[in-house]
């Protein structure tokens, strides 16, 4: 991995590299993405179909749209026992995680009447998009379902595109059933999100649209943003080390290529102020990389967005650490918990050396749906929350209300909005009609 020094100018070049990386410079695909949409919105499940069999090579109806019971046995039946009980220890952690953030509805009252209050409630509907083919990701499945499911919500349609043989792949379809989708669609790409965020004959419209996917997926949620919410829309993946002289060489180097290995777009930075440990690091990657089942994938990841940068001092690493605001963050210092309190931007946080990456992504329990990037400026983890919505509660006596009623009133007229003002006025035999001059 190439090894660069930390200065003002490297640090704006390589934010601008990494930017180069943001589905927000999708563009070029956006028209065939618009056209997909408008399409499946205008002639619905005959677009969906005709889709599927163009991109995926499978004709499907609405007979076979769905995953049956049978399906799913079938599925039991061939992916192995032990990963199905590992899948199923993964699940109770998430599940315990995501618990620990339900919010309850709260209510306040006074004694001159007034209540006032926030109700919450889940999302009635949701879709969650699971790739297919050959990236087959069941954890996903598990960190996108579960949070829909400890929120409440009564419908989970997930959609998928089928294999070649009609079918999804069986590790997907297990993970479906232990989370608890509702439903399964056999049906991906820009026209799956299209269907979700509109509605066909057999596929109703969702509230909500929760999943990775790849450009033309990503696109087509952007563009659907407002028929219905989304969670994010997801970039290639992304890790960031900080380390010191107390770091491991041989586990920073290992963790560094554990996201390197999604795709060439994914980003690996080491960031330390130990020269002998960018050094260690850097021929450690190679080392690792040259016997990885995946080098091919790592070395064009690296080449394009990999770097080790040497800071002067902790706090310029911290300060590169916070501008690019990873998706993954691992702290690697002499003491983690307090670096950690200077570090305002990153989407989860991993802490010491037993604590690495992949055990976020499998089997920890926080959401491996993280922020990219530099999103992590202002956008969290995939949580409960993104699967509930809040309603403000307020109920005011007649007693309360007089109070108060002329300052209203008064701030209604200052926005000459005198509808406003004769709402409030007609309640104490008063109006507010003549306010043309003001």
């Amino acid at each position: 991995m190439r090894i660069i020094q930390l200065t003002e100018e490297t640090k704006k070049n390589i934010l601008e590299d990494l930017l180069k990386r943001s589905p927000n410079q999708y563009d070029s695909y956006q028209d065939t993405v618009n056209e997909i949409l408008a399409d499946v919105k205008k002639n619905g499940d005959k677009a969906v179909f005709s889709y599927t069999e163009k991109f995926d090579h499978v004709t499907i109806d609405a007979e076979s749209l769905y995953v049956t019971e049978d399906e799913i046995k079938e599925a039991y039946a061939k992916v192995d026992a032990d990963l199905i009980d590992v899948m199923k220890r993964s699940l109770a952690n998430i599940q315990a995680y995501h618990k620990k953030q339900v919010r309850e509805s709260w209510f306040t009252t006074r004694e001159d009447g007034v209540i006032l209050g926030q109700r919450i409630t889940p999302l009635s509907s949701v879709g969650v998009y699971v790739p297919g083919g050959k990236a087959a990701y069941p954890s996903s499945v598990l960190m996108n379902i579960v949070p829909a499911t400890v929120a409440g919500v009564e419908r989970i349609v997930m959609v998928t595109p089928p294999g070649i043989d009609g079918k999804v792949t069986p590790a997907t379809l297990v993970a479906a059933n232990l989370a608890g989708a509702t439903e399964i669609c056999k049906v991906g790409g820009a026209q799956a999100i299209a269907a979700l965020a509109y509605g066909t004959e057999s596929i109703p419209k969702v509230d909500k649209i929760a999943g990775p996917g790849n450009i033309f997926v990503a696109l087509a949620k952007k563009t659907v943003y407002g028929h219905v919410s989304i969670d994010s829309v997801a970039g290639p993946s992304e890790i960031m080390v900080l380390a010191d002289e107390t770091a491991n060489p041989r586990y920073v180097a290992a963790d560094l290529l554990s996201q390197a290995e999604h795709d060439e777009l994914a980003s690996a930075i080491l960031v330390t102020t130990s020269s002998e440990l960018a050094k260690r690091v850097s021929e450690q990657v190679e080392d690792f990389a040259s016997r990885l089942s995946r080098s091919e994938i790592i070395n064009h990841s690296l080449n394009n967005y990999g770097y080790i940068l040497l800071a002067d001092s902790m706090e310029e690493a911290i300060d590169i650490v916070n501008e690019v605001a990873s998706e993954h963050l691992e702290i690697l210092t002499a003491n983690p918990f307090d670096t950690m309190t200077r570090v305002k931007n990153a989407g989860a946080i991993f802490l010491g050396e037993y604590s690495s990456e992949p055990l976020g992504d499998y089997f920890a329990g926080p959401n491996h749906v993280l922020p990219t990037n530099g999103t992590a400026k202002f956008f969290s983890p995939l949580s409960v929350d993104d699967f509930i919505k809040k309603s403000s509660v307020i109920s005011y006596s007649r007693e309360a209300l007089e109070e108060i009623h002329e300052d209203i009133i008064r701030f209604a007229k200052a926005e000459h909005l005198t509808a406003h003002a004769n709402s409030i006025a007609v309640r104490f035999g008063k109006e507010v009609i003549d306010e043309k001059s003001s």
